[in-house]
């Protein structure tokens, strides 16, 4: 679980990241996971959009998948949202 110090921290940090995945109306597949998870594994914090056709909201979104993957959700804002979840591997955020 995520402070709102380090919830901020990382918002701050994903201000400059592309967003990296979208969720169309294929919905949060077992697929979608896998290669979220794999992304949070090498890179720790990404971004990722819902578009207008999904049925979720960016919340709904977030929040499923972070179920799923066993990741935080940093922020949602309008169709966007961010994830966190620290590297077993490749540490490179470090949280105070």
């Amino acid at each position: 679980m995520l402070t709102s110090k380090q919830r901020a921290y990382l918002r701050s940090l994903s201000q400059n990241l592309d967003t990296i995945f979208q969720i169309g109306k294929g919905g949060i597949s077992e697929e979608l996971c896998l290669q979220i998870g794999n992304a949070l594994e090498a890179r720790e914090l990404i971004k990722a959009r819902v578009l207008d056709n999904s049925g979720y909201t960016a919340k709904e979104a977030a929040e499923a998948i972070a179920e799923e993957i066993g990741c935080d959700v940093v922020c949602c804002v309008g169709s966007r949202f961010v994830l966190y979840r620290e590297s077993q591997k490749k540490k490179r955020i470090e949280l105070i």
